[in-house]
């Protein structure tokens, strides 16, 4: 899975002008993204062929859920099944989105404990992972808009830390899946691979991002430059 993320590249202007989208407000460098919290997405305006930024809730909520509590246990989505899963079929089919990063967080079991590693881009370059997002609507009639991130088999960086990996895609993939009149489930299933592992690195860093109200650049420092 995907828990945790950094996008601490600033300012907004840049991300506007890498993933070609309308600028959000100028954006606080963040260390240690979680679920439940706001997070910066793209996706197509409603009704016209430009990109919007948006800040969306990590965590899916079903527009036919009762309870939005729901949206905890949804965070990621499975690409190998999501276009048959209830809670993603209709996200995946309409309502696609990038959801934009510089880096994530990964835990390696070692015994009794879990060692967490960061990894990234080589040219620590930004990024766009997979998402889906939905709308929620409450008794009230008050809107939620919530993602959740797509996960694929770990590239070879990744096969010795974990067995799932984020799907970050190739920007070529980037107008197909913000693409709301594409449907084809096959076609949208090969844009969901493995990110190449010669382009990325990662490296451990302090347990201290265990903690998700810690948000800091200490949750990025390689362990080796801590311990010195």
């Amino acid at each position: 899975m995907c828990g945790r993320y950094t996008l601490k590249t600033t300012p907004a202007a840049v991300m506007a002008d890498q993933f070609h989208f309308e600028e959000l407000s100028d954006l606080t460098p963040r260390y240690n993204i979680a679920p439940s919290q706001a997070v910066v997405s793209v996706r197509m305006n409603s009704g016209s062929t430009s990109r919007e930024g948006v800040m969306l809730k990590w965590g899916l909520i079903p527009f036919w859920a009762k309870d939005p509590a729901m949206g905890m246990k949804l965070i990621n989505a499975r690409a190998e099944t999501v276009a048959e899963k209830p809670s993603f079929r209709k996200a995946f089919r309409q309502r696609r989105c990038l959801v934009l990063a510089d880096g994530f967080y990964e835990w390696q079991k070692e015994g009794q404990t879990k060692q967490p590693y960061y990894i990234r881009m080589k040219d620590e370059r930004p990024f766009a992972f997979a998402g889906l997002w939905e709308h929620w609507t409450d008794a009230e009639g008050n809107v939620l808009e919530t993602c959740a991130l797509l996960t694929t088999e770990p590239n070879e960086i990744m096969t010795p830390i974990h067995h799932r990996m984020p799907v970050i895609l190739n920007p070529n993939a980037y107008d197909p899946w913000l693409d709301p009149t594409l449907h084809d489930v096959s076609r949208l299933t090969t844009l969901l691979q493995s990110y190449p592992a010669e382009e990325m690195m990662a490296n451990p860093v302090s347990r201290l991002v265990n903690n998700a109200r810690f948000d800091d650049p200490r949750c990025i420092e390689p362990l080796a430059e801590q311990e010195a």
